[in-house]
């Protein structure tokens, strides 16, 4: 019991985060506002970008989400001062994705039951997180899995949102690769050592971006998309992973790669 209530958040104060940052997304719902377009003419080139009321609140939910998140680490006595910044990045993401997904939603039934999933994975997200400020902990193995698992859902529902939306290439690139980049560097730290992959993330970032720029004009289904790029991102990760471990490139290799071959031939198969 000692040990349970050291490491898992006070109930109050994750009470407070989730319903703060569900109360933001449900704003959206209730009260619509008139949408208003930032556009960019060039000479043979026109960028808009629509700034609606859901998008100010989904990045306001973010931005509340991060704070929200010091604010309940700092309650971990297991913390000594330390930064908290590399906890942010999960939750922060997850309150990006799920809100954006979200204001996608039109039908009202099934836009609630979209909210009561982003109500269980920010709850999630947010324990997890508390609970891997300590590696000693008795949940950080369940916590770390947790995490990793959660990270390639959201890109997955990432990816599948940026086709749903239509997002131009310019937009699309740069999103892919900063948040496939961020989710590599997260999964990365999480091995228990204080190493930041860096030169690792960027190159994954990058392959990600590519991979979905390629395949931006391909008429393709958003779920394929979503796996293609989840697939190379595991994959990669996966690889990554080996190869700091000393492991020989060829059998670092054998695992990510079966595993992106599955996930590239379910999308080719999947209509």
């Amino acid at each position: 019991m000692q040990e349970s209530s050291r490491t898992l958040p006070e109930a109050s104060r994750i009470g407070v985060l989730t319903a703060s940052v569900l109360l933001a997304f449900s704003l959206t719902r209730i009260l619509p506002a008139p949408e208003f377009t930032m556009s960019l003419q060039l000479p043979g080139f026109y960028f808009g970008i629509p700034l609606t009321f859901g998008l100010g609140m989904t990045v306001l939910a973010a931005g509340l989400t991060a704070t929200g998140m010091d604010w309940l680490l700092r309650s971990h006595p297991g913390l000594l001062g330390t930064s908290t910044l590399e906890h942010w990045l999960l939750p922060t993401l997850t309150t990006l994705v799920v809100g954006s997904t979200l204001n996608l939603i039109p039908a009202l039934s099934v836009w609630w039951f979209g909210f009561g999933v982003s109500a269980l994975l920010l709850l999630l997200v947010f324990v997890a997180e508390y609970v891997v400020v300590e590696i000693s902990a008795s949940q950080y193995p369940i916590a770390r899995a947790g995490l990793t698992a959660l990270a390639y859902a959201l890109f997955f529902i990432l990816a599948i949102f940026l086709r749903l939306a239509g997002a131009r290439l310019i937009v699309m690139a740069p999103v892919l690769f900063l948040s496939a980049g961020l989710i590599a560097l997260r999964i990365l730290h999480l091995d228990g050592t204080d190493r930041w992959d860096f030169p690792w993330a960027a190159g994954i970032g990058l392959v990600c971006a590519q991979i979905g720029a390629g395949l931006h004009y391909w008429p393709i289904h958003p779920i394929q998309l979503g796996l293609i790029l989840t697939g190379a991102l595991y994959a990669l990760t996966t690889l990554s992973v080996n190869v700091t471990d000393g492991i020989p490139l060829r059998r670092a290799s054998l695992g990510p790669g079966i595993i992106l071959a599955v996930t590239w031939t379910v999308s080719v198969f999947l209509r």
